[in-house]
C-alpha cells in the first residue's frame, strides 16, 4: 500500500480549507484516510503562523515507514523543517495541445492569405483614368 501525505478540501464554496492527512493514494481526495495530522488554512495571511500546522513529530514518523508528501504538502513541510523541496520540472506542461496547435496553425495560413492578398493588391497596375 502506498501512503500519501496530501491536503483532504473542506469548508464550503469559496471559503477552502484543508486538512493534510495520511492517506492510501488510491483513496478518493476527501476519501478515507489514516490519520490526521495537520490543517491548512489558505485563507489566512502568508505570515500567520496558523496558515500551515502540522505535527512535525507524525509527519516525520510517517515519512520514515514510506509516506510520500504531495508537491504541495512538501513544501510547506520544507518550511518547517521537514525534508527538503524542490521545484519539479515539467516543460511539456506549457505547451499547448493538439486542438490549440491546429487553431494557431489555421490563424497563421489565414494570416498568411490575407497577407499575400493585401500585397498583391498593393502590386497591381491601376487603370488609367478614362478622360
Amino acid at each position: 500500500m502506498s501512503l500519501k501525505i496530501r491536503l483532504a478540501r473542506g469548508g464550503s464554496t469559496h471559503r477552502p480549507y484543508y486538512n493534510v492527512v495520511v492517506a492510501d493514494s488510491r483513496s478518493a481526495r476527501d476519501g478515507r484516510f489514516i490519520e490526521k495530522i495537520g490543517a491548512y488554512n489558505p485563507l489566512l495571511a502568508k505570515e500567520d503562523e496558523k496558515r500551515f500546522t502540522v505535527d512535525i513529530e507524525k509527519a516525520k514518523a510517517w515519512i520514515a515507514k514510506g509516506a510520500q508528501p504531495t508537491d504541495r504538502v512538501a513544501r510547506h513541510l520544507a518550511k518547517a523543517g521537514v525534508g527538503k523541496w524542490e521545484n519539479s520540472n515539467n516543460p511539456k506542461s506549457a505547451e499547448p495541445g493538439e486542438k490549440a496547435k491546429e487553431r494557431a496553425k489555421e490563424r497563421a495560413d489565414r494570416e498568411e492569405a490575407r497577407r499575400a492578398a493585401a500585397e498583391e493588391a498593393r502590386n497591381a497596375p491601376t487603370e488609367p483614368a478614362a478622360e
